[in-house]
């Protein structure tokens, strides 16, 4: 295998130092090694941000603050999941193939597309069969959910195993009965600083002081649900790939042989069907979704019907998918999108302009003259003239989907910046 698959150099503070690729092919590579090695705890942090949606009875924008968990595993443990990510994959990816998935499984595999190139694949779909429904549903909590003696069934099917081997056994103990220690309580019990960690360190403890001050005082808390994987490890995303392929199966044989097309993006599912099955497909994809001890979030469950009329395609309501709308005519951002970008330009030019303030006072008591905001670096992060942003990217997505009304939707926020600045 290449080493470019599946090593990459991580400079991060953890439990263990950066190991070179000449030690983790070692460490890698040996199945013994593998299934003696002892996991550390991943480090966990929280990113506050907030989520704004529009009420469909009410139109209303509300906002409201949701928080995603990070979690990075130690070196030597990152190094061993990303190298049997790469193992186990290739047995996975022969499977899809083989009943004929590729097209409907889109998440975490390497497709060389994007979420533009996904989104346009299933408005092209609607498109080409006219009169249809669609019926969008969401997998709750799905990480937190995958039930752990399904996932080591489904592991051992996907590499032809009856059960697993010692050394896929060690990683399937690790990333079920997986650890996590809080990064800000690690930090403060270990005296770094969180604005310069790095100083003098190359981790952020030897192994006695990790027994003794971050086992001992009880920062280390383990999984005992029976159930749920961490996000962040290099295998966690083949392997909800891995636990939801019967299920992928059977949803594409029935969409299938009804005329239509099935599409799963990690924990967002789209069947495009006749619209006489509109309804059973719904049903039928509940009682599915139980059996495999998960359910669906039923305030995210779109249905949509789409019509060919006099003047064209036309949806009962529009379609919201992976961060688009489509009613049939229009390809659109969403607006939620476009709110969420504003909100962080403002706040982007705000502390832009707090932190010249503060260079100007300094300027002024050293009798220099004052300067303006670094114009720059905001043109970089919120406008056309950055490499990769939220507008280059719509204007990537309005360029792949032929679509005026996203470069339309785009034009204003320009201005909106330049004013933003000038205020």
């Amino acid at each position: 295998m290449d080493d470019a698959c599946w090593f990459r150099r991580r400079n991060y503070l953890h439990f263990d130092s950066p190991v070179s690729f000449k030690k983790a092919e070692k460490l890698v590579t040996n199945p013994q090694t593998v299934s003696r090695h002892s996991f550390y705890p991943l480090i966990s942090y929280t990113i506050d941000s907030t989520k704004i949606s529009k009420d469909k009875v009410t139109n209303q924008i509300t906002k409201e603050p949701k928080k995603r968990p990070i979690s990075y595993p130690a070196h030597k443990d990152g190094h061993i999941y990303s190298y049997y990510s790469k193992l186990i994959s290739q047995h996975y990816e022969e499977k899809v193939n083989t009943v004929q998935l590729s097209e409907s499984i889109l998440a975490f595999r390497q497709l060389g597309k994007s979420n533009i190139s996904f989104a346009k694949e299933a408005f092209d779909t609607i498109k080409e069969m006219g009169n249809c429904s669609v019926v969008a549903l969401d997998i709750k909590s799905f990480f937190d959910t995958l039930d752990h003696k399904m996932l080591k069934e489904k592991w051992s099917k996907i590499i032809s195993a009856s059960s697993l081997p010692a050394d896929h056994y060690s990683i399937y103990k690790s990333i079920t009965q997986y650890s996590i220690v809080d990064k800000h309580r690690l930090y403060e019990e270990l005296g770094i600083s969180k604005n310069n960690p790095k100083k003098s360190r190359h981790r952020l403890c030897l192994p006695n002081e990790f027994r003794e001050t971050v086992r001992k005082k009880g920062l280390v808390a383990t999984n005992r649900a029976g159930k749920g994987i961490p996000q962040g490890t290099p295998i966690s995303a083949l392997l909800s790939n891995i636990y939801m392929i019967d299920f992928d199966i059977l949803m594409n044989e029935v969409v299938s042989e009804q005329g239509g097309k099935y599409f799963r993006y990690c924990d967002d599912m789209l069947f495009i069907t006749p619209t006489a099955y509109r309804d059973d497909v719904a049903g039928f994809v509940q009682s599915e979704i139980i059996k495999l001890g998960l359910s669906i979030q039923t305030k995210k469950t779109e249905r949509r019907t789409f019509s060919i009329t006099p003047t064209g395609l036309q949806s009962d309501k529009p379609l919201q998918y992976l961060g688009f709308t489509f009613d049939g005519e229009r390809i659109l951002i969403r607006s939620s999108s476009l709110s969420r970008y504003s909100r962080k330009m403002k706040g982007g030019v705000k502390l832009a302009k707090k932190t010249m303030e503060k260079k100007n006072k300094e300027r002024t008591e050293k009798n220099l003259p004052e300067k303006g905001i670094y114009k720059k670096n905001l043109y970089e992060r919120y406008s056309h003239l950055g490499k990769t942003n939220f507008i280059t990217y719509g204007h990537r997505a309005a360029k792949e989907m032929n679509s005026f009304h996203i470069k339309r939707q785009l034009s204003p926020l320009w201005k909106r910046l330049k004013d933003e600045i000038e205020k």
